[in-house]
């Protein structure tokens, strides 16, 4: 998933990443490591301007208006034998596009697009963008001997490719890095069990950057942001079973979305033994349901999660220590807020994954959004039946096993939960997104073309974890399991450039 960056300035509003203020981290963050002075200032400004958010957020009418829609792109850069190769920076010279940017791992790329109106046909707009970014890209790369591809994870990766040479060298990843290894004292530990099982040990945040996300931004007025986001958080297991694509990782076949479980535990940096209440990770699903709207979450990091990153900004930088502890914070839904202009609140989606098709994204993306403008509509009747617990156990059952995740699930004419395939789910409220889209004014044709996407897949029952497994088991006829990989992975690169969804894929 994607760690500290820089911010990059677009459209009609700015720093739609939202992981700073808005700024271009590259000139501020000069520096890898803090004093125990940087860091009781950063302590005193956290609670000055978490006050301040307070009064911002109750304002009438804070962050009404039309709806926005954005997304991020990580990606990988391989060779011609498919193996990761670090030209990043290589790249960004080459292209002159203030949208890209490095990412924590040399052989990883980031493409911030730009915000659309969701009136109209956004994801289409979404869609031409990057589809030229790509084009655009993938000549510069063949140009240096590389190719991009969006996969969640990628097969090929090896253990030798996480190490600290691999990192991409600039202050905000050498300080992220340093400040995590320090608090954790010992290796991350990895422990994924699925079809195969993977124990493994790392010194480096570099386990971190082997996951590649497709992230999806909303804004949202204040006044409805506690029943939009806990939207989000109800429909997100059913998104990620739909929209899987990392299966494997270091060899190893694990879970349907096996980036869940990787990114939790690359970078959890507790030490259980030096405390007796159940510290929460830095990566989760969150605390609860959202009761009153989103200065909760933004106050809640600042009380339940250290410092790790205490930089202190210039005084004409608004917000700049809050928002950076907000984003050294990785729920995998998170508030944004953006105080440049008259300031604004967004939905961040963070689970989705990278690939395998620019189209298969947007259809994630409207899937998303379309829920959870749906669902918002009568979330109580929902959060009444389904305590927090289970959302989050639907999560890590859907990132587990796919659409044949066994979840919890409210029967709308009963109070009962029932367990209910995440497929069965998903074919009953398919229809509620298209309603939702239609809220927001996004064209019938629009709607049509995408969810015609979601509907062959689910008919299929193709995701590209699927996908990738399927073609993996038939090359593990006559090969070795490096060599399937390769191939696999080969056959992934092909079908991804035709463009077709997963779905159509053979």
């Amino acid at each position: 998933m994607t760690c500290i960056k820089p911010i990059k300035l677009h459209n009609d509003y700015s720093g739609f990443t939202a992981r700073f203020p808005s700024t271009q981290m590259g000139q501020f963050f000069d520096k890898d490591s803090f004093t125990e002075a940087e860091l009781s200032e950063f302590k005193i400004r956290l609670q000055h301007q978490i006050h301040k958010l307070g009064k911002i957020l109750s304002r009438p009418g804070f962050s009404d208006g039309p709806a926005s829609i954005g997304a991020e792109l990580e990606m990988y850069l391989i060779d011609e034998s498919g193996l990761p190769v670090s030209k990043n920076a290589e790249l960004i010279a080459l292209m002159q596009d203030q949208q890209l940017t490095e990412e924590l791992n040399q052989f990883n790329l980031e493409f911030n697009l730009s915000p659309v109106k969701a009136k109209g046909k956004p994801f289409l707009k979404m869609e031409q963008e990057l589809k030229n970014l790509l084009d655009k890209l993938q000549t510069k790369a063949a140009g240096v001997g590389t190719q991009i591809v969006p996969i969640g994870i990628l097969p090929t990766l090896k253990a030798n490719h996480l190490q600290r040479q691999y990192m991409s060298d600039l202050p905000r990843y050498r300080a992220l890095t340093n400040q995590l290894s320090v608090s954790k004292g010992e290796p991350f530990y990895v422990d994924i069990n699925g079809r195969d099982s993977l124990r493994m040990s790392c010194d480096e945040v570099t386990l971190e950057g082997a996951n590649t996300s497709f992230q999806v931004h909303l804004k949202v007025p204040a006044d409805r942001f506690a029943d939009m986001f806990n939207a989000a958080q109800l429909i997100t297991p059913l998104v990620l079973a739909i929209s899987a694509n990392s299966p494997t990782f270091m060899g190893q076949c694990l879970w349907q979305e096996t980036r869940i479980a990787l990114f939790k535990q690359s970078i959890d940096n507790r030490i259980r033994s030096l405390t007796q209440w159940r510290q929460p990770a830095r990566v989760s699903y969150g605390h609860g349901w959202l009761r009153n709207g989103a200065w909760e979450l933004f106050a809640e990091n600042v009380a339940l999660y250290p410092p790790i990153l205490p930089y202190l900004f210039k005084s004409d930088v608004k917000f700049g220590e809050l928002n950076l502890h907000h984003g050294t914070v990785w729920s995998w839904n998170r508030a944004v807020f953006e105080p440049a202009g008259e300031g604004h609140l967004r939905i961040e989606f963070r689970a989705f994954p990278a690939g395998p098709t620019i189209i298969d994204m947007m259809a994630n993306a409207a899937l998303a959004i379309g829920w959870t403008q749906a669902l918002s509509k009568d979330i109580e009747g929902y959060l009444v039946k389904m305590p927090f617990q289970y959302a989050e156990y639907n999560f890590y059952r859907a990132a587990q096993k796919g659409l044949d995740a066994e979840i919890l699930w409210p029967k709308s004419a009963q109070h009962k939960l029932t367990e209910s395939t995440a497929y069965d789910v998903i074919k009953e409220l398919l229809p509620l997104a298209a309603v939702g889209l239609r809220e927001l004014q996004v064209e019938e044709s629009e709607i049509n073309r995408l969810m015609a996407v979601l509907q062959a897949r689910l008919a299929s029952r193709q995701t590209g974890s699927q996908w990738q497994l399927n073609s993996l088991q038939n090359y593990e006829n006559m090969h070795t399991r490096d060599a399937s990989l390769a191939l696999m992975l080969r056959d992934y690169v092909e079908n991804m450039m035709s463009g077709m969804p997963v779905s159509s894929w053979k």
